[in-house]
């Protein structure tokens, strides 16, 4: 209060910085925003994307794998009549499907609409009707089943339905039954045939198929559990000394009719049929999935399944199998995207500690002002932080808030702790760089000139603390991979980060040399344009570590990221040319079906087509002469090809030269074909001539040359020799290079040519590699990481430009005084920001360069890149430095860095110089 009582008005001091400055604090939110975003929008996007996977996994698994299908036998025979009967109705059966969906343990949970439950025979028998197809006079086995709800899962095409006549028992005589239209066809059967069943009492059982009915969604588990529920099947007489076949179907009774089946000799067996519901699982439920699975198949949970059904019940299944392989997938991919997340977590943070170091930079007057006026560090701090808190929190919120809004069904906590942690660290670094830089109060200090700055004994120790870091989690990862077993290594995921921490150190270390050495002959140049710009770069803050760290970081993270596409990209490329050896290939399907000299000038004709190369290819030919041959005989693939055709095919596709002279040599002395082997086939086969069985009769060949891989084939023994010197030369497949290829054309003239043969494209095969979600979406999160390692390597440079900006535009308005033209300012500006860019620039793309070549060895690309995470060769999905990744984010910095300085030269001479000459400025 005044002398006369009267409060002295004072504006709020956050109301007062955000009116001064908003500029500043709108830039600040935004970067905010979009870093709490891309924190909290991590974790959310592993969680989808692996939630997906295993929904994936578990809905496109064979229903006969994922279904939990348990079954039980009949009540024994010490039974009373009246239990036996009463276990096999349909109310008996329907009321325990009911209990044990109820008692599966969570999460495992029982999609009821595709479940189904019912009675069936274990064991075919024979049908004797003389109407019945017998391929090979063997009549056909039938088993019969009660299904239920079979009206819900099939349309009636002619007949009626089935129906229960009265009270079903084991002595009744006559059931009704239906047939899906695939059994009807094949068995000749119609509505009002009748099958006789063989019974324990003397007189047979008549089933007579009143209906033919068609599956509605015949890939459900109600059709697929067991197969012969919807069509027949042609089975080989295991007894048979010959390969002869009968028929296998099943007949569908109406649901009370299962008693009747107890008098029959098929061994009835009650079973409930419980397809999974992977609608609300997640990937947080996988445990307890894998933990459910285990305790109803072989836990505890199986005994509370027998006091529903029985103590003979079983639960089999292969859900646990499905679970288990994408645990595994899951397991081999984490590591490998945990290694990006670091390097992004780590570029970010150091940006945020750039903004945190520019903006206290830009205040640096106005706070040593107040500190020298008495305010204390517990005071400005505490304003700091509150003017820095009311922009950073609620962009914090507004980026976990757009993170949970794009990516749905993910955990919220990971999420809300990543946002939190940007939010933390930004309001921490703007009070904690005050306390630290005006623990003094001080107006005016030393200059802090790189050229001059000598490192302390701290900083040397925490310096060498860091490369033994780093040379350890080198180490490690080139040990042992990116897992330990037991899920992501942090130390060894942040071998990157810690690579390029150790780089700028060095470069930041090396940099005075450079300059030293480049100004003593410019200082004798005649213009004064080149002396300042260097002189300027010397006298750059010695604190200029982090800008170029956060650009090392930002510049190995981005190339990376891209090299880990790269090398996902050249796998699945890989494998694919393992699995057809060409663009595309035409062959019979394993026989060896000649193809015709018409065939080849049809497809020569299809449009897109480069070249053809015709090649008879005869897998599992054995190592020894006819009279040699046993069953434990080694046997090799034979490849009879062209040379000069075949040596073109492995031109066109990028594999090793094709060694054409050695098989040109012509046969030896004696009728040695010369031939081309494997690595491994050469060992075996030695330098001696050697007599081989093939299907055109016993050849004899020589080692003539080794290839390590070739085209057509994947197997590890292989041998080719000059189709020119076989007694059958007919080629049976033709490998086919060019693109476009016209996949209508390539269709028809394989089907032309015959039943045997047909298509594969090598843009198909490579397609198949990529089937879950889990790959698909940690290709996206590395290829967000590469956006985002440019965009931060980028803002990097922008931020440490804008961090000198006043001091430049300054030295420009002094300058034009002196007469220095604007030409010549934006010279000395470009020329003073290249020595850090070109240093950033070089050094990203060195240091990116060597990380991968240090990491390569320890990151295993397989499960990312081929489905299944089983690539054919295990040099198949390895890690290599991809040339776009590493130039075009370097070349991006030093663009950028040159563009900065040329506006800022320009906007400077557009402006007055009155502001910038005022006397007594201390800048």
């Amino acid at each position: 209060m005044n002398a006369t009582g009267i409060t002295a008005a004072c504006a709020p001091w956050v109301r007062t910085r955000l009116r001064t400055a908003p500029g500043i604090s709108a830039a600040l939110a935004v970067l905010v925003f979009l870093t709490a975003f891309l924190a909290a929008a991590f974790p959310r996007s592993v969680d989808a994307y692996e939630t997906k996977a295993l929904r994936h996994d578990i809905t496109t698994a064979s229903p006969g794998q994922s279904v939990l299908e348990v079954t039980t036998p009949p009540p024994p025979l010490g039974q009373a009549p009246s239990v036996r009967e009463g276990a096999m109705r349909e109310t008996a059966l329907s009321s325990a499907y009911g209990a044990l969906v109820d008692a599966l343990p969570d999460p495992v949970r029982a999609d009821v609409p595709n479940s189904s439950y019912g009675v069936h025979t274990t064991e075919p028998l024979a049908a004797d009707e003389a109407w019945l197809p017998r391929p090979d006079a063997l009549p056909p086995r039938l088993t019969y089943a009660a299904p239920s709800a079979l009206p819900g899962h099939s349309t009636l095409r002619s007949g009626r339905w089935p129906v229960a006549r009265g009270t079903v028992a084991p002595e009744t005589r006559e059931v009704e039954a239906a047939v899906t239209e695939e059994t009807a066809s094949e068995l000749k059967m119609k509505p009002g045939s009748t099958i006789a069943v063989p019974t324990g009492r003397g007189s047979p059982l008549t089933v007579r198929v009143t209906g033919i009915v068609a599956p509605l969604h015949p890939e459900t588990g109600y059709w697929t559990v067991d197969p012969l529920f919807r069509a027949p099947s042609l089975v080989r007489d295991p007894g048979s000394p010959t390969p002869v076949f009968y028929w296998r179907a099943t007949l569908l009774l109406p649901p009370d009719s299962g008693p009747a089946l107890l008098a029959t000799t098929g061994e009835p067996e009650l079973y409930w049929r419980l397809a999974p519901d992977a609608t609300d699982l997640t990937a947080a439920d996988v445990p307890g999935l894998s933990t459910g699975v285990a305790a109803v198949e072989n836990g505890p949970g199986l005994l509370e399944l027998r006091d529903i059904t029985g103590p003979n019940t079983t639960l089999t299944t292969d859900l646990d199998a499905i679970v288990g392989a994408y645990s595994s997938m899951r397991s081999a991919i984490g590591p490998v995207v945990t290694v990006a997340a670091v390097g992004i977590g780590a570029v970010a943070a150091v940006v945020l500690l750039m903004t945190g170091g520019l903006i206290s930079a830009r205040r640096h007057h106005e706070l040593a002002l107040l500190r020298a006026r008495g305010g204390s560090l517990k005071g400005i701090g505490g304003r700091l932080l509150a003017e820095t808190a009311v922009a950073v929190l609620p962009a914090a919120a507004l980026g976990l808030l757009a993170a949970v809004l794009l990516v749905r069904e993910a955990r919220f906590l990971p999420a809300l702790a990543g946002a939190a942690a940007v939010a933390a660290l930004v309001c921490v670094v703007l009070p904690l760089l005050t306390a630290v830089q005006h623990r003094r109060p001080l107006l005016h200090g030393p200059r802090d000139d790189l050229m001059n700055a000598r490192p302390s004994r701290r900083r040397t120790v925490a310096e060498l603390t860091l490369l033994v870091l780093a040379a350890g989690a080198v180490a490690a990862l080139r040990r042992r991979g990116t897992s330990t077993g037991s899920g992501a290594d942090l130390l060894v995921s942040s071998a990157p980060v810690l690579v390029g921490l150790i780089a700028a150190l060095v470069l930041v270390r090396l940099y005075p040399l450079p300059l030293r050495l480049a100004a003593r002959p410019v200082a004798r140049l005649r213009g004064a344009v080149g002396f300042l710009s260097l002189a300027r770069a010397g006298r750059a803050s010695s604190s200029g570590t982090l800008p170029l760290l956060a650009l090392l970081i930002a510049l190995t993270t981005a190339a990376f990221g891209g090299s880990v596409l790269a090398g996902v990209s050249d796998a699945r490329d890989d494998a694919a040319l393992r699995a057809v050896g060409a663009d595309a290939r035409i062959s019979g399907e394993g026989g060896l079906s000649p193809v015709s000299d018409g065939l080849v000038r049809r497809v020569r004709a299809v449009d897109g087509v480069k070249d053809v190369a015709a090649v008879r290819i005869e897998y599992g030919t054995p190592l020894a002469s006819a009279q040699d041959t046993r069953s434990d005989t080694k046997r090799a693939t034979l490849m009879g090809v062209e040379p000069e055709s075949y040596a073109r095919l492995a031109r066109d596709t990028g594999l090793p030269a094709f060694p054409t002279a050695e098989l040109r040599s012509g046969p030896e002395q004696g009728g040695a074909l010369p031939a081309v082997v494997s690595p491994a086939l050469a060992e075996r086969l030695g330098e001696r001539p050697h007599t081989i069985r093939s299907q055109a009769g016993d050849i004899t060949v020589r080692v003539a040359g080794v290839l390590a891989r070739t085209s057509a084939v994947s197997d590890a023994e292989f041998l080719i020799v000059d189709a020119a010197g076989l007694a059958r030369p007919d080629p049976t497949t033709l490998l086919i290079t060019g693109t476009p290829l016209d996949e209508r054309q390539l269709l028809a003239a394989a089907h032309d040519a015959g039943p045997a043969f047909g298509l594969r494209l090598r843009t198909a095969e490579r397609e198949r590699f990529v089937d879950t979600p889990m790959q698909s979406g940690a290709e996206q999160i590395y290829g967000a990481a590469v956006v985002a390692g440019a965009g931060y390597a980028l803002l990097a440079v922008g931020l440490s430009l804008l961090q000198t900006a006043p001091e430049r535009t300054t030295l420009l308005a002094r300058l034009r005084t002196m007469g220095l033209t604007t030409r010549q300012g934006r010279r000395l500006l470009a020329f003073e920001a290249m020595p850090q860019a070109l240093l950033a620039a070089f050094g990203g793309l060195l240091v990116g360069w060597a990380t991968i070549v240090l990491l390569a060895p320890g990151v295993d690309l397989g499960a990312l890149a081929l489905a299944g995470g089983d690539p054919s060769t295990p040099d198949a999905a390895s890690l290599r430095a991809d040339l776009r990744s590493l130039v075009l984010p370097a070349a991006g910095v030093v663009l950028l860095a040159a563009a900065v300085a040329g506006v800022q030269a320009w906007w400077a001479s557009r402006r007055g110089s009155i502001k910038e000459l005022r006397a007594g400025d201390t800048r």
